[in-house]
């Protein structure tokens, strides 16, 4: 078998069981190996993209106990994708973190790398019951992350947010505990088999399972009616953090499209295509609700927030569909939208900390630190999340539209799609006016000098940023790349194949 598929949940799993045990007292030592091991993570992820990019999916049995009976890891080309986007949305996070962010707390690089490991082990687990398993992982290890550093608000924001996701982990295990019952299994690639299979006095619970399933999975990806718990948590989490959970909500989405495609698709009999009816209504409303909150946000954080919430919309409106062009173009709306979130969160982050009592909320205040480049990060950002040109958030929007032309809700797409990227403009120039612009004219009151601001957290957010440009010059060869793992998800069966060694796939 090839061992670089453990590795992605192996190498954070160790580092971080290290950094607990030998190196927590210890602020350079931490730094060093976590971002050693997130580097290593990066390159363990262009190598299994690059191996994933040849077309064949490749399976892992831990233990060579094969599937369905023991536990599997596969990689295909979104597994790859999402890793990718995983270890370098993690190491620009880490890079603004040790600009002396992560001094207060000694937990946070343990906690970090677990979060890593959950993230991979999501990604690339082939049976439900390891992503119940990393699904609690990423809970346990994001909550630590939530609280770094205390406080009032933090604290109850995280109790929610424990709260609402333990009763999310409940459901799943009613849902699975439903689909098993009349299945008789849990690997994704078995089940694509048993789903067809089902008798109809049994469809009932197959199809009440799946449903609970959906339900579970449009929490973590914060779909209305269920995406209460995320402005608060998001909102009042550390900025570093809530840039990392910008891909927590990427989870969810991954689920639904590896399921409703894999197991509930076109070869599902009576349960093909389950997720659509619920999904395309919940994506729209989604999306409004999302930029409505943008418009109507309080706080650079908040904005940042609902700004999530509206982009998971548009993401999962636009996998509803469930074809191929647009899977495409939801996967490189995905790229973008994790991206332009993070960097959100982080310059909300700068300006929080520079602008003393008045933190990052739309109100004039005196001019700040770096108050200039922080603005032009801001502009940079906004362009892209609300999706005007020339940044990947236009071309991303392009995309969508072009690909939902011919589906019957066409109008409802175009029409909304339009209304909530104004909406989301407006906005963002009232929020860049009341934090920059107007508060440029204000003069600082004289305070003692103070040590030279960090230069990390900059990099870190120029990183970003220039991720989101790179995708905009390469948005050819990426969006065809797209096409190809696209494809790949919309034929199950190289997938089963490679996963129950029907035709040796399993190497």
């Amino acid at each position: 078998m090839n061992h670089w598929l453990i590795l992605p949940i192996l190498l954070p799993a160790v580092l971080g069981a290290l950094l607990v045990v030998a190196a927590r007292h210890d602020s350079v030592l931490s730094r060093v190996f976590s971002v050693l091991s997130t580097v290593l993570l990066l390159i363990v992820g262009l190598v299994l993209l690059a191996m994933a990019s040849d077309g064949a999916i490749r399976a892992y049995a831990l233990g060579e106990w094969m599937a369905p009976f023991g536990i599997v890891l596969v990689l295909d080309r979104l597994a790859a994708l999402m890793l990718v986007l995983t270890a370098a949305l993690g190491l620009g996070v880490l890079v603004y973190a040790i600009g002396g962010w992560d001094e207060r707390g000694k937990h946070f690089h343990p906690l970090f790398q677990f979060q890593l490991m959950g993230l991979n082990g999501a990604f690339l687990t082939g049976d439900f019951f390891n992503l119940f398993v990393f699904f609690e992982i990423l809970l346990i290890a994001s909550y630590g992350l939530m609280v770094h550093g205390g406080g009032g608000l933090r604290m109850k924001a995280g109790v929610q947010y424990v709260v609402t996701n333990l009763v999310g982990s409940s459901i799943f295990l009613i849902g699975v505990g439903l689909i098993y019952s009349v299945t008789g299994t849990l690997n994704m690639a078995d089940l694509a088999l048993k789903v067809p299979q089902v008798a109809p006095a049994d469809q009932a619970l197959l199809q009440t399972g799946a449903v609970l399933l959906l339900l579970v999975f449009g929490v973590k990806a914060a779909l209305v009616p269920l995406h209460f718990w995320l402005p608060g948590t998001y909102a009042n989490a550390p900025g570093p953090v809530a840039a990392l959970f910008a891909i927590m909500t990427k989870v969810g989405a991954y689920s639904i499209i590896r399921l409703y495609v894999l197991a509930f698709g076109a070869d599902a009999g009576e349960a093909a295509w389950l997720a659509a009816p619920w999904l395309l209504p919940a994506g729209l409303l989604t999306l409004v609700l999302g930029m409505t909150g943008v418009f109507a946000a309080r706080s650079l954080g908040q904005m940042a927030s609902f700004a999530v919430i509206g982009s998971m919309g548009m993401l999962l409106a636009t996998v509803a569909v469930f074809t191929p062009q647009a899977m495409s173009a939801a996967l490189y709306y995905l790229l973008h939208s994790t991206l332009g979130a993070a960097a959100l969160f982080l310059i909300a982050d700068l300006v929080a900390e520079r602008r003393g009592v008045h933190r990052d909320r739309l109100a004039q205040a005196p001019r700040f630190a770096q108050g200039s480049l922080i603005a032009g990060l801001f502009f940079a950002a906004a362009i892209a999340v609300t999706g005007m040109p020339p940044l990947s958030g236009f071309l991303g929007k392009l995309l969508v539209l072009d690909a939902v032309r011919s589906h019957p809700q066409a109008g409802w797409f175009w029409t909304l799609i339009l209304a909530t990227s104004l909406l989301a403009i407006i906005g963002f120039a009232r929020g860049g006016s009341l934090v920059f612009w107007k508060s440029h004219a204000l003069e600082a009151p004289a305070s003692p000098l103070r040590r030279p601001a960090p230069v990390l957290p900059i990099v870190a957010v120029g990183g970003l940023l220039t991720g989101l440009a790179a995708l905009t010059v390469f948005a050819g060869p990426v969006h065809a790349w797209l096409e190809l793992a696209s494809a790949q998800v919309f034929t199950p069966a190289g997938y089963i194949d490679a996963v129950l060694g029907t035709t040796g796939g399993v190497h």
